[in-house]
């Protein structure tokens, strides 16, 4: 072969490297988890350039599943990739990483479903103390409120709240969609019903009780994030979704709220990422 080739190969293999780099990326992974005793998986999105530039930082949003599906349902289901790809073409958006983290699966008897501490189950504490660390180093992304903001469907949306709610200093926005929030506190539940103990879990992270119960300094640092509820009128959430916007109105929160036709569908969340991802990157610190 002759030297000529070989350049001739050398820069079109550069060529085809570099375009790889350069396009956005959805990427499984996974970390080996103390507090949980076990492996957690979890997908992540990367956008174009990302590996061509490792010195570039990025904010990130963690976009949290609904209660059945697992870290790969926002691109499986909600074709997450093609929204944000089509959003930071088009400038609506800063390019971004997003995380889904893994919090659930369809065999309830046997997997864990749910993003908050339970008996058997302390999601919560993985979540802060190993996962987002983690991810954060390795996908150079986040390390300050101004640039992390969290979303997520029902049991996530649910969970995304009760996260602001719970860690305000963390987030600086708080995207819920047909959020799951309010459930009966059931009585005597086994260690095994791992249904029951995420309906408990649900219960006591009550939205309506945190801000009731919220000093004028947590309420300050609750008004420091800017909230968006986003439910269909014929979702069977409906109401808890609109009477959780009216709280937050009545204690002078920056939050809005969207109203549009559909159900608790994947088409109605797929339609709400084009809100919810402008709707973050606006509200990155700059």
């Amino acid at each position: 072969m002759s030297r000529h080739t070989l350049h001739r190969l050398w820069l079109t293999l550069s060529a085809l490297v570099f375009a790889l780099s350069a396009h956005a990326r959805i990427v499984r992974d996974s970390l080996q988890s103390r507090v949980l005793g076990t492996t957690k998986y979890y997908t992540v999105y990367t956008p174009a350039g990302f590996n061509h530039n490792p010195q570039q930082h990025y904010p990130v949003l963690y976009l949290l599943h609904g209660f059945t599906d697992d870290d790969r349902a926002w691109q499986d289901k909600g074709q997450m990739d093609r929204v944000a790809d089509e959003l930071i073409a088009s400038g609506e958006i800063q390019p971004m990483i997003i995380v889904m983290p893994n919090a659930g699966g369809p065999d309830t008897k046997n997997i864990w479903n749910g993003y908050f501490n339970m008996t058997g189950w302390a999601y919560e504490d993985f979540f802060y103390q190993e996962f987002l660390p983690t991810v954060e180093e390795k996908y150079r992304a986040g390390g300050s409120r101004g640039q992390r903001a969290v979303a997520g469907l029902s049991m996530g949306g649910g969970g995304s709240v009760g996260y602001a709610l719970g860690h305000p200093d963390m987030f600086s926005s708080c995207y819920a969609m047909s959020a799951w929030f309010i459930a009966e506190e059931r009585t005597g539940v086994s260690p095994d019903d791992k249904v029951g103990l995420l309906t408990n879990a649900v219960s006591k992270r009550s939205p309506f009780d945190a801000l009731k119960k919220a000093s004028e300094e947590e309420m300050d640092s609750y008004r420091k994030i800017v909230w968006f509820i986003d439910c269909g009128d014929d979702d069977f959430l409906f109401e808890q979704n609109i009477n959780l916007y009216k709280e937050l109105r009545k204690h002078r929160l920056n939050a809005q709220l969207r109203v549009r036709d559909g159900g608790h569908t994947w088409e109605y969340w797929h339609n709400a990422l084009r809100l919810c991802l402008p709707f973050v990157s606006r509200n990155f610190s700059k």
